[in-house]
């Protein structure tokens, strides 16, 4: 009798145990996934490795590499918290307070994100040549960056519980306690990602850096791939690189809070009380015009200024432009697609199976964020020459790239809503006869259409203002907007040329960067919903 009982007893624990299990099909696909995001590294490795360790290491020893490596450090450092700084601010005041005219500047904030980073060098650089050095890759690159932290803060300020504020007050702390000891602890995680974005993002920035004359690591291997090709010192200086972007990855681990943070009563979340500004209106409201002047409006302007002061014989003709903007969209949608598809099976898996090793494996392919754009081109050129020579410029090999170096993007992107999707929508789904694909088909996607239509804005807004893998993996005969614009700006007096590819860039990527503030608001919505009624 003991032993029926006891094997009674073990059958729940073995079904839920099985239950708890990640599908192998899930976890084979993610490692799949993650292998493709990471071959470039390993290519990396391999080109460096062939080369030999007595090739290596006079590369990584000398001096060069140390005023490089602070170089890199130092503005990462200073630009991220700037950006954490710039985005935690905006994030509350078009969340939290009754800002005139808040749903107008939550949308300008985040538009600065379509202009690329060398556009935006160009464009303070070609009006005020003193912006240069470090101090003008710190204005440019915080200008350019910070909606990385705004996007994912004003989420997180916009579904948070209103409830855990006032029982702050309650104890004696006054607003501003509250919302730094609360709120942003609160956030915490949400905001650490974002600065992780933002340094990664940096450190792989090769156009703006070299319009402003600052040196890194991505100018460095590009300058020793123009001059004397030499894949190999290439290769040495970008293993230190993906070191520095391991090293952050460790950090933004170690310093992120552990646990959830708990609603403070039963119920549907109420909605949040806006709190009035007062005498503080004014600087709020010069506050935010200044962040969109510096990020949005003066680059703008400056691109209509060189439009008109070029004049129409400089003015590129409207096939070359019309040209140029179709296969910038079209690979970059492309790009986008793909890495939203390869994203979902990772965020399942790390985010319904949260085991050591499933979220590692998801960590893992932020280093790939790092990675230059150069080095993952040169390293799939040396596959396709290699191995696949049917690939080699190709379009489908610039696809790849686009959709290996901006996978972290489209995860980010979706993982939240796969967190808020509930499995027990599913499970209600399966207990009504629907079968597995019809539960997926009706329930599932729906639930997570917010975050695969994020991730592929998030990834195609990259993609379309890509530069340094696009110029060496751009298919024979074809220009996109990104390297059109690059050829004009290098030759230094073509600012009228250069401007349309510009302007055509920027207004491309508006309506994705519209449409991911819409459905990323709607998406933050829902969740207040769903997760009042579960």
């Amino acid at each position: 009798m003991a032993t029926t009982a006891t094997t009674g007893a073990a059958r729940p624990l073995a079904a839920l145990a099985r239950r708890h299990r990640p599908p192998w099909l899930l976890a084979t696909t993610s490692g799949l996934v993650v292998a493709f995001t990471l071959s470039p590294l390993g290519l990396v490795i391999a080109q460096a490795a062939q080369a030999g360790w007595g090739q290596v290491w006079p590369v990584i020893d000398r001096g060069f590499v140390a005023t490089l490596l602070w170089n890199s450090l130092r503005l990462a450092l200073v630009v991220t918290a700037f950006c954490a700084v710039i985005g935690t601010g905006a994030a509350w005041l078009t969340e939290r307070t009754a800002l005139p005219g808040r749903r107008a500047w939550a949308v300008a904030l985040l538009v600065p994100i379509v202009l690329p980073d060398f556009v935006l060098a160009w464009t303070w650089s070609s009006v005020f040549p003193a912006v240069h050095g470090y101090l003008g890759a710190v204005l440019v690159m915080t200008l350019h960056l910070y909606p990385l932290v705004y996007l994912p803060m004003a989420g997180a300020f916009r579904a948070a519980d209103p409830g855990q504020e006032e029982a702050a007050r309650s104890l004696g702390l006054s607003k501003w306690q509250a919302w730094l000891r609360v709120s942003v602890r609160q956030a915490r995680p949400t905001l650490l990602g974002g600065c992780l974005l933002v340094s990664l993002a940096l450190l792989g920035y090769y156009g703006g850096f070299e319009d402003l004359r600052y040196q890194t690591f991505t100018t460095a291997i590009f300058g020793e791939l123009q001059t004397q090709f030499a894949p190999a010192v290439a290769s040495s200086l970008s293993l230190v690189l993906v070191a520095v972007s391991a090293l952050v990855l460790f950090g933004e681990a170690a310093f992120r809070e552990r646990g959830r943070s708990q609603r403070t009563g039963p119920g549907a979340q109420r909605a949040q009380r806006l709190l009035p500004l007062g005498k503080a209106r004014g600087p709020a409201l010069a506050g935010a015009g200044a962040v969109v002047l510096a990020a949005l409006g003066f680059p703008v302007a400056t691109l209509a200024y060189w439009m008109v002061a070029g004049g129409s014989a400089g003015l590129p003709a409207a096939v070359p432009l019309a040209s140029a903007a179709l296969y910038s969209a079209l690979y970059s949608a492309l790009g986008a697609a793909v890495a939203t598809a390869l994203a979902l099976p990772v965020a399942l898996l790390a985010t319904r199976h949260p085991k050591r090793w499933s979220v590692a494996l998801e960590r893992s392919t932020f280093v790939a964020q790092a990675v230059p754009g150069v080095v993952v081109a040169l390293a799939l050129v040396y596959l396709a020459s290699h191995y696949l020579s049917f690939a080699y410029q190709s379009p489908e090999l610039l696809v790849a790239a686009y959709a290996a170096m901006f996978f972290p993007l489209g995860l980010v992107a979706l993982r939240p809503s796969v967190a808020r999707a509930s499995v027990r929508l599913e499970e209600v789904g399966r207990s009504l006869g629907c079968g597995p694909l019809a539960v997926r088909l009706r329930v599932t996607l729906p639930l997570l259409a917010p975050g695969l239509a994020a991730a592929f804005c998030f990834v195609f807004l990259s993609a379309a203002t890509e530069l340094t893998a696009t110029l060496l993996l751009v298919p024979t005969g074809v220009q996109t907007l990104a390297t059109q614009f690059w050829a004009y700006a290098e030759q230094g007096a073509s600012f009228g040329a250069a401007a349309p590819y510009g302007a055509i860039m920027v207004l491309m990527s508006a309506v994705p960067a519209y449409l991911l503030a819409r459905w990323y608001d709607r998406g933050q919505a829902r969740a207040a919903l769903v997760g009042g009624a579960g």
